[in-house]
């Protein structure tokens, strides 16, 4: 893939504009977080040209912008977003992506490092048992059609209700786990039927089980308010999405997208931007089963979650109630909403669309869990399996600038297939023993894909957030113990 040619204006340290003249029919400029370091590793591949693509959306205000995490995805780059306008913009699947809510949750514990790292094998590979891994992963879970529809429209609810969680996760879990928007009836039948054995299973790739714990605290006031309280403290991430059923709901739409940019006479640069005006039938029946795919993953996240609970209190011998496994936050990373957002001085319906991003709203924001609301939304952001994670919290900055918006992750600045032939012949759950951290995964062979070195470093992309004031840091932690998918 040939570097990218185009202009970049330099604003700030941390901030780069795509000129709206770069091509003709760019309705915004484009912008770009990072720093000059990082800049030349993404103009390596075309990702930038994909911003540049996106500002041809219709209805599309701002800019179109990039996290320091960006990376060449389908239509959008992963790392990408955008809001258009509801009353006359589009909403476009490549730009939420495949795995629809895909996102992370956090449970904090009472535990010490002491106290688990002898027992860390033992935990993880009771993890591994308790929580199926891999490409077609099934669970214990088995749903009626009957109940398949009940999880699509309660979510997080509808796991809780049946005892996988507890009600105060729900608090504090974005959009209490369950977009009201949700019906199961614009889900084709192969979505469902893809779903349905997959719910509590982790998947493949980049999702993962970590065990990790607290290395430094930035913000003692905020991390104490999560729970977070010191360093050494043992903490649990989950990473998946929505598996099987996100994925062909995306499939499903980009066919009906496809049609609908020739029936609505929306000129395009980029196929893969397929997409509809939201308040058309194409984009309400899309926005509703992308809302049953968000509300599959946070059920999805909360039955991994009380397996989770489940296994620590078997390998410690204790109730979890005395390991306090309780939940920090959980958060999309890949999702499309209808929110309010002031823009040119006027509040205005907009529809988000955060693809390998998150939502980082800051303190006094609607939105924000009232247990949150004096230091602004917890924002997860792990990094790959042999460095370290960041919890921060969202900020006025970002409500002003980017519709409340952050990066989402490290970032590849490899492809799988880069990945693979690099790594080949290197004994990467050796490597990472040394460092301290027990690996499990289904496919030791993919260990390749998810190597530090095919990764952007975390604490590249949180220099840059932080500094362009999007998001703030509250608290770095690192794994001990991981399953990949």
């Amino acid at each position: 893939m040939c570097p990218w040619q185009g202009e970049l204006k330099r604003i700030d340290d941390y901030r780069w504009e795509i000129p709206q003249d770069y091509k003709s029919g760019m309705k915004v400029a484009g912008l770009v977080f990072a720093d000059e370091q990082m800049l030349s590793v993404i103009r390596e591949e075309q990702a930038l040209e994909q911003v540049a693509n996106v500002a041809f959306l219709p209805g599309i205000v701002g800019h179109s912008m990039a996290m320091p995490d960006i990376h060449w995805g389908y239509g959008f780059p992963i790392g990408g977003v955008a809001a258009t306008r509801v009353h006359d913009g589009v909403i476009s699947p490549g730009g939420v992506g495949y795995d629809i809510n895909c996102g992370v949750r956090l449970l904090r514990t009472n535990l010490s490092e002491d106290e688990v790292r002898p027992k860390i094998r033992e935990l993880i590979n009771h993890l591994f048992n308790n929580v199926p891994s891999g490409l077609g992963s099934e669970g214990k879970i088995k749903l009626s059609e009957k109940e398949m529809d009940e999880l699509l429209r309660l979510g997080a609810g509808w796991a809780v209700n049946r005892g996988y969680g507890k009600p105060p996760d729900l608090e504090v879990t974005e959009e209490q786990g369950c977009l009201q928007m949700a019906d199961p009836g614009k889900v084709s039948a192969r979505a469902k039927k893809r779903g349905a054995p997959q719910l509590g299973t982790l998947g493949s790739g980049n999702h993962f089980l970590e065990v990790q714990v607290v290395r430094e605290i930035y913000d003692q006031n905020a991390a104490g308010l999560m729970g977070i309280t010191h360093r050494g403290q043992v903490l649990m991430l989950i990473h998946t999405g929505s598996r099987g059923l996100g994925h062909q709901v995306c499939d499903d739409y980009l066919h009906v997208m496809g049609v609908a940019v020739s029936k609505y006479g929306i000129a395009l640069p980029d196929r893969q931007l397929a997409c509809a005006p939201v308040e058309s039938d194409e984009g309400r029946d899309y926005l509703a089963a992308m809302a049953c795919a968000a509300n599959y993953a946070w059920a999805n996240r909360s039955c991994i979650a009380h397996w989770v609970r489940e296994s620590f209190a078997e390998v410690l011998g204790k109730k979890v109630e005395q390991i306090g496994l309780e939940q920090v936050y959980d958060v999309a990373h890949n999702i499309a909403k209808l929110e309010d957002h002031v823009v040119d001085g006027k509040k205005q319906r907009l529809c988000v669309h955060r693809k390998g991003a998150t939502s980082a709203f800051p303190a006094g924001q609607k939105g924000v869990p009232e247990k949150y609301r004096a230091i602004g939304q917890p924002v997860l952001i792990p990094g790959d399996m042999g460095r370290c994670s960041f919890i921060a919290v969202g900020t006025d900055r970002a409500m002003q600038e980017t519709f409340g918006s952050t990066c989402h992750g490290a970032g590849r600045v490899q492809s799988r297939g880069a990945a693979r032939r690099a790594m080949r012949g290197i004994d990467i759950a050796g490597q990472l023993a040394e460092q301290g951290i027990y690996i499990r995964t289904g496919n030791p062979d993919e260990l390749a894909e998810e190597a530090s070195s095919a990764y952007k470093d975390v604490n590249d992309v949180i220099a840059v957030t932080q500094g362009a004031g999007i998001s703030r840091k509250v608290a770095m932690s690192t794994p001990i113990g991981v399953i990949k998918g």
